[in-house]
């Protein structure tokens, strides 16, 4: 993600090492200022997906004290570039705040369970990923019934996979070996899942979490309404949840 700020690069260095050797406040406000446009574009980037009673200056407010954060604890020594801590710092801060609001329904929530459960136990006895006819099929529901579900779900896959990822967790700490391990074998079950997706699910999921594209241009690039670029996405979600479950328990 590049930083849209005139701030030129060099300026920028010159800020972060006099940062680091006297953290003056004027100096980590210049620094807060480069960079609040990664707050309001991850905010706006998470905020496509929620119901529109979720206020979006409430996202960004969130996100920005994940900036700060970001700020504190940000060490080049590390190797890593700031947009890219400092992004996952920003929608775990985001994500944190989403969870303990728990918008959404306790019924909702048992539907989702019991889709997904039921989609990964499919497609555990197929060996490959099942069709809308046969998900509809074990759930004894009509394709209309399942794409009203399926509409439904959708507001339980804005975190759809930082609870077994937990993404921010690698740019925020260094980890022991043993959850080295753990990553290592999650990114392992994700690669595979992602590439058992069907072809459109497996475009929408490189397009929207590689290439950082909105649902919106995703639906122009497929010449697909965005209703269904989220279906698909919802869809997707669910899919490599289920594969992901197995291992969900050996995570922090």
């Amino acid at each position: 993600m590049k930083n849209t700020n005139q701030t030129s690069a060099d300026e920028v260095n010159r800020l972060w090492l006099e940062y680091r050797q006297y953290r003056k406040q004027e100096t980590r406000d210049k620094l807060i200022e480069n960079y609040l446009t990664l707050v309001k574009v991850v905010a706006g980037r998470i905020a496509i997906g929620l119901p529109q009673h979720v206020d979006k200056e409430d996202l960004t407010s969130n996100g920005f004290f994940g900036l700060l954060d970001a700020i504190e604890r940000y060490d080049v020594s590390r190797g890593i570039k700031f947009e890219t801590y400092a992004v996952a710092r920003i929608r775990g801060s985001i994500l944190d705040a989403i969870r303990a609001q728990d918008w959404v329904p306790t019924t909702i929530r048992q539907k989702a369970k019991q889709y997904e459960q039921t989609v990964a136990r499919l497609e555990n006895q197929l060996g490959r990923a099942a069709s809308d006819e046969e998900i509809a099929g074990t759930l004894d529901i009509s394709l209309d019934e399942l794409n009203t579900l399926l509409n439904q779900l959708k507001a339980t896959t804005i975190i759809p996979l930082e609870e077994f990822t937990k993404t921010e967790t690698l740019a925020a700490q260094m980890i022991n070996p043993t959850q080295s391990i753990e990553e290592a074998e999650v990114k392992a079950t994700l690669a595979k899942a992602i590439d058992n997706l069907p072809e459109k699910e497996r475009i929408v999921v490189s397009l929207y979490y590689y290439e950082g594209l909105t649902l919106r241009e995703i639906s122009v690039i497929l010449k697909l309404t965005e209703a269904r670029i989220s279906q698909l996405h919802t869809k997707a979600i669910f899919r490599m949840r289920g594969a992901l479950s197995r291992i969900k328990t050996s995570l922090i």
